[in-house]
């Protein structure tokens, strides 16, 4: 028997888990912990929107909560490192995308031995996945940038102030962005164009837009905390500060 509400007492747990471990990430190994974890937010993001949930009465694509960290991770770098550290960030999580894409599309192109229960699964999740990675990168690269740029003009006309402001404005133009572009080229296509046709229904199309933007929305705000606490921290165990 489902419990009332499971899903969004998930979706708020999942959240506090993610924050608390990028952090960590960044506690542990520095500016080199905020680098490896983009490349992991990029990767399991992709994988995870391909899951479909209903969460506060509406249907949305799962991959919000990891997704939005890599904003979070860029923020941090921007405060505490600058422009470059920032951008090095971005690059390497479009690297790790796209070769994650190209090794996993190679293995799935091994005939697979009959004893194999796998490679269907395997199949399911990485043989969309090239039509995930362009629109993610598309949407990626756009809202990545446009993230990095409009946070320091805010900076900038702010005088270095209101650090939440900031953050929650940047972050809500950027995911309206990054959600239009993302949403087009994985659901609803390209015009046929390598053969990618409509996904869903435009209901639940625009469903899981304006769902998923809402909560980008919610996680963005809830972010703050953490990256006004991440400002603190200083010392690293295992890794030098560089």
């Amino acid at each position: 028997m489902a419990i009332p509400f499971q899903n969004e007492i998930l979706w708020v747990a999942l959240l506090i888990v993610t924050f608390l471990s990028i952090l960590l990430a960044y506690k542990l190994f520095g500016k080199t912990g905020l680098y490896a974890w983009t490349a992991i937010a990029v990767i399991l993001a992709n994988i995870q929107v391909m899951k479909l949930i209903k969460i506060f009465g509406f249907v949305t694509a799962e991959g919000n909560i990891i997704y939005c960290t890599t904003y979070l991770a860029s923020d941090i770098l921007m405060e505490k490192y600058g422009r470059k550290a920032a951008k090095k960030a971005i690059w390497i999580g479009f690297f790790i995308l796209l070769a994650t894409t190209v090794i996993m599309q190679l293995l799935l192109a091994f005939t697979p031995d009959a004893s194999d229960t796998f490679a269907p699964a395997l199949a399911q999740i990485f043989g969309v996945l090239p039509r995930i990675l362009i629109a993610s990168l598309a949407a990626y690269l756009v809202s990545q940038h446009l993230e990095v740029s409009l946070f320091l003009k805010i900076k900038e006309k702010m005088q270095g102030k209101l650090l939440w402001v900031r953050n929650t404005v940047t972050s809500t133009v950027v995911d309206f962005v990054d959600n239009a572009i993302f949403t087009w080229i994985a659901f609803v296509g390209l015009g046929g164009l390598f053969g990618w046709t409509q996904v869903f229904d435009w209901p639940t199309i625009i469903s899981i837009f304006w769902t998923s933007y809402a909560l980008k929305w919610v996680i963005a705000f809830c972010d703050n905390p953490f990256l006004y606490w991440a400002k603190k921290i200083n010392k690293f165990t295992f890794a030098d500060s560089e």
